[in-house]
């Protein structure tokens, strides 16, 4: 079954490349079309064929084991990545085949050139954000050339725009969707490809649902293609781009300076809105559309998540504002002026670009107090609301994190009372909470192997900058703090680090158990 899977993926995957190299070849040269999207399509479209060719995979409707399922997922996702780094192999975003010269120097330069082209493939299908494309990895920017992304063929940025819509919800959702007759009805594809630690249909079965949640994303998507061009005022392409890396809480942008380089308030309000919209569990939408505005209100994942983006921001806001004036009574004078609106603003954004896991930067957050950092560092972990595009632990599993605590102390103090852990007036089963629990170990415990392991790798780092790192990748967030912060490239992190990276990046957005699948024996027996 898993080539199956696999296989079909690459025909799905072969659709978007195939629009771009008609894109490219319209608006731009011929040749490069061809080697750097037709090429990728054709190589797609023949690993297809030989994969679903070999498959022998014969099953009943629903008859797919779970266990088969979650492998399928998670070798799936390293299958798009491969051929979605293409174009920028190819298409010389970085030294690639065209460029080689048959020789040890050059040698070097073409792994290297695969190398970054995988990271900016797995940086984008995860929706990491984090990007190597600067002067010292690209051959098309020169020393002429001040903005080394915008310098970029417009079908490559539209590419890197397309892999994080792509992976903002999920490309196996999309094939759930489209080989459903195939592949059967089981949840678990689902499961294993959608973030929380619940799955909300929204349909009467499985593929209903994927249809739904695909709407709603379109929807969304369109929305913010109109308010920027029309409301904020940005160009077409720039509207764009934006729209398909925010609602998949993704953050590249088409220039360095990314949102920074923005002047218009309207549009970076646009931006965290829709930003905030992208990390609320998609399955409140379809109760929106439902008319259950009670239940909406009612929700306790939504009421912390928006919280904790308040929290956050205010307390953020009135630690700029001390610092600034040197003194706490003095900041909180400040927090009603002008500038303190300023700041308020410039707060809530970092907080929900942060927060909802996305990582656009409208200013050097590196640079902001100690205090601030840190806040910024556990909005990575937590991330945004289960069922979301947002990456991290998420908000749910925090709130079941919780209950169970207030559950352990009530138990403690009254031994021979029953308590139950409910959410939203829902019990929440034992296997469930143990499911949470496991979840969140996991991810601390990856989080702090891989700390250690990067701190000895680079004895040169400051510990802000190892923490962020690994925190960003495993929460799929993108900008870090210290040396690779929101105005650096991941460029100079080193071979290694750069490839233990993208398998947190791999691992996070699949949310550990999926890749954990992968090492089981059970998953390569029978």
């Amino acid at each position: 079954m898993k080539k199956l899977v696999i296989g079909w993926l690459l025909r799905i995957i072969s659709l978007p490349l195939f629009l771009l190299w008609i894109y490219s070849a319209i608006t731009e040269d011929i040749f490069f079309s061809i080697k750097t999207f037709f090429l990728p399509v054709i190589c797609a479209l023949i690993v297809s064929n030989v994969l679903i060719s070999k498959s022998n995979f014969v099953t009943q409707q629903g008859q797919i084991r779970d266990i088969d399922a979650f492998a399928s997922v998670a070798l799936g996702w390293p299958a798009i990545i491969f051929f979605g780094s293409l174009p920028y192999w190819f298409g010389g975003t970085f030294y690639g085949p065209s460029e080689f010269a048959f020789n040890i120097e050059s040698l070097d330069d073409l792994f290297h050139g695969f190398l970054y082209s995988i990271f900016e493939s797995v940086s984008g299908f995860t929706t990491t954000g984090a990007t190597v494309i600067d002067w010292n990895t690209s051959p098309i920017c020169s020393q002429f050339v001040e903005d080394c992304i915008a310098s970029q063929p417009r079908s490559i940025l539209l590419w890197r725009s397309l892999t994080q819509w792509l992976g903002g919800m999920g490309v196996i959702m999309l094939g759930i969707l489209l080989i459903s007759n195939i592949l059967g009805t089981s949840s678990a594809f689902a499961r294993a490809e959608l973030t929380g630690p619940t799955m909300s249909m929204m349909g009467t079965n499985l593929q209903s649902t994927a249809r739904r949640l695909w709407i709603i994303y379109f929807t969304l998507t369109i929305l913010e293609i109109v308010a920027l061009k029309f409301i904020g005022h940005l160009p077409l392409f720039d509207s764009v781009n934006y729209a398909l890396t925010t609602l998949p809480t993704g953050g590249f942008g088409v220039s360095d300076g990314g949102v920074m380089d923005i002047e218009s308030s309207v549009v970076r309000i646009t931006l965290a809105l829709f930003m905030v919209l992208a990390g609320v569990n998609f399955s409140l939408y379809y109760i929106f559309a439902q008319g259950k505005f009670s239940d909406i209100v009612k929700d306790e994942e939504l009421r912390m998540y928006f919280s904790i983006l308040i929290l956050s921001t205010l307390t953020i806001a009135l630690n700029i504002l001390i610092f600034e004036r040197g003194g706490f009574l003095q900041g909180l004078r400040e927090i009603l002026t002008l500038h303190g609106l300023e700041t308020i603003d410039q707060a809530f954004f970092q907080a929900t670009s942060i927060g909802t896991s996305t990582g656009y930067a409208s200013t050097d957050f590196s640079a902001w107090p100690v205090y601030s950092q840190l806040v910024l560092i556990l909005l990575m972990v937590v991330g945004a609301c289960a069922g979301s595009t947002g990456g991290g632990i998420k908000v749910l599993r925090v709130k079941i994190s919780l209950e169970l605590i207030n559950k352990e102390i009530k138990k403690f103090l009254s031994p021979r009372k029953v308590f139950a852990i409910r959410i939203n007036d829902e019990v929440i089963q034992e296997n469930r909470v143990w499911l949470v629990l496991g979840m969140i170990s996991s991810w601390f415990v990856l989080a702090t192997f891989s700390v250690l392991i990067l701190a000895l790798v680079h004895p040169d780092w400051t510990l802000e900058t190892v923490v962020s790192v690994v925190f960003s990748s495993l929460g799929n967030t993108g900008p870090a703090l210290g040396q690779y912060g929101p105005t650096q490239t991941w460029s100079g992190i080193g071979d290694f680090s750069m490839i233990w990276t993208m398998m947190l990046m791999w691992i996070g957005r699949l949310e550990i158990l999926t890749v954990l699948v992968l090492i089981h024996p059970k998953t390569w027996i029978g």
